[in-house]
């Protein structure tokens, strides 16, 4: 069994924004030359998440509206009093979210659902570039 590690880098918009990083994930894997083992896909922030989903607007939008419900922006959060920064509602979203998820693989593809895909939400109140961990574990 060996590990590889690499990185995603790309640029989001902020305010609940979700990136389908599932082919990303497939290069990694393909680039590690390994034919089974697990993806782990890590987010190194308090203000990202990342999960699986069916990423069609639907989906994305629901989604995106079930978070505004359970952390609104303009709701009242300690953090925001403390720091002043805007985005307690981001830290609340990523802890409910999670910041890793991992994926098995056989014959060196990913073994989601049909409409499975695995995507990176940016919750945070501003545009970033943001880099995620992909560790590889496979033979």
């Amino acid at each position: 069994m060996g590990v590889k590690e690499y990185k995603i880098t790309f640029r989001t918009r902020g305010f609940t924004d979700i990136k389908n990083i599932t082919e990303e994930i497939k290069e990694k894997i393909n680039e590690s030359g390994f034919k089974e083992g697990i993806a782990v896909v890590f987010v190194p922030g308090a203000t990202g998440g990342v999960t699986t989903m069916e990423f069609e607007p639907g989906v994305i939008r629901d989604l995106q509206e079930t978070f505004e419900k359970i952390a609104p922006q303009n709701g009242k959060y300690h953090h925001d009093h403390r720091w002043g920064d805007g985005n307690g509602y981001a830290h609340i979203r990523s802890a409910i979210i999670g910041t890793s998820v991992s994926i098995p693989f056989s014959n060196g593809n990913l073994q989601l659902g049909m409409w499975q895909s695995v995507v990176f939400i940016d919750f945070d109140n501003k545009p970033r570039r943001r880099e995620l961990i992909v560790k590889i574990l496979g033979e």
